[in-house]
C-alpha cells in the first residue's frame, strides 16, 4: 500500500509562509494526481489544491487562490504546497492524497498521508 509522508507544518504568524512537502513510499510518482486537503477544527475536510500528473495544470479552492501554489518535482518524487500570506482561517491539519483522477472528489483518492498541522496565529 502506498504511504504518503508529509512534512513542513508548524506554527506561524498571520502573513507568514510555509511550504508543505509530500513524498510517496511507492507508486510511480509521475503517473499519479496529487492533491492537498485540509480539516479545520470543528469542520469537515475540504479540498485545497490538486495538480496533474505532469504538473501541466492545477486547481485551487477559492479560499486559497492567489496565496497557495501546488507544484511537483517528479525526479524528486515530491509534491509541494507553498502557502503564502497565511491567515488564521488557514489553521488546519493538511493532508496529502494521491489518485489517478483529476478531481476534487475525496473518495477518488486511494492513498492519504497522516496529516500535518498548520497553525496560524494573529
Amino acid at each position: 500500500q502506498v504511504q504518503l509522508v508529509e512534512s513542513g507544518g508548524g506554527s506561524v504568524q498571520a502573513g507568514d509562509s510555509l511550504r508543505l512537502s509530500c513524498t510517496p513510499s511507492k507508486r510511480p510518482f509521475s503517473s499519479s494526481v496529487y492533491a492537498w486537503f485540509r480539516r479545520a477544527p470543528g469542520k469537515e475536510r475540504e479540498f485545497v489544491a490538486l495538480i496533474r500528473q505532469r504538473g501541466t495544470s492545477q486547481l485551487y479552492a477559492d479560499s486559497v487562490k492567489g496565496r497557495f501554489t501546488i507544484s511537483r518535482d517528479n525526479p524528486k518524487n515530491t509534491v509541494y504546497l507553498q502557502m503564502n500570506a497565511l491567515k488564521g482561517e488557514d489553521t488546519a491539519v493538511y493532508y496529502c492524497a494521491t489518485g489517478t483522477q483529476y478531481t476534487t472528489n475525496q473518495p477518488s483518492y486511494d492513498a492519504w498521508g497522516q496529516g500535518t498541522q498548520v497553525t496560524v496565529t494573529s
